[in-house]
Order: structure tokens, then C-alpha cells, then sequence
């Protein structure tokens, strides 16, 4: 396994907070200057990767969340029908 091998498989089992704090950790970096050119481009890879990981979680958050709204919605529908005869 190659160097970004293994750093984009540990960023993928990484949970939001910890992937949302390190990257916030890895702009703050980049914003207060003084990396070599190498140094700049591994911090924003390394912040790309952290940016999908927390939108991967947050994909699935809105999801589930819809999923929720939408088997909430369901069952007051069906109980809106029963016991009306009309």
C-alpha cells in the first residue's frame, strides 16, 4: 500500500468530528502561511480528502434523516384513513 493508499483508507474510517477537526486544523495551516510549495500541496490534498469523509457523513445524515421524515410522514397517513366510513 503506498503512502495515499493508506492515508485516504484512514481518512475513510475517520468519524465527522474528528475528520471536521482535522481539517479545520489543516486550512488553519495553510491560511497562517510558511510551508514550502511541497508542504502546501500535501495540506490540500490532505484537506480535499478530509472535505469528502465529512461530506460523506453528512450525505448519509441527510438521508437518514429523510428516511425518518418520510416513515413519519407514512404512518400519519395511514392513520388518517382508519375509522372513517365516509
Amino acid at each position: 500500500m503506498t503512502g495515499k493508499t493508506k492515508q485516504k483508507a484512514a481518512s475513510e474510517e475517520l468519524g465527522y468530528e474528528q475528520a471536521r477537526d482535522e481539517l479545520i486544523e489543516v486550512v488553519r495551516r495553510l491560511e497562517a502561511g510558511g510551508t514550502t510549495l511541497e508542504e502546501s500541496l500535501a495540506l490540500w490534498e490532505r484537506g480535499e480528502e478530509l472535505a469528502k469523509v465529512c461530506r460523506r457523513w453528512l450525505d448519509g445524515a441527510r438521508a437518514r434523516l429523510d428516511a425518518a421524515l418520510a416513515e413519519e410522514a407514512g404512518a400519519e397517513g395511514a392513520g388518517e384513513g382508519a375509522g372513517e366510513d365516509g
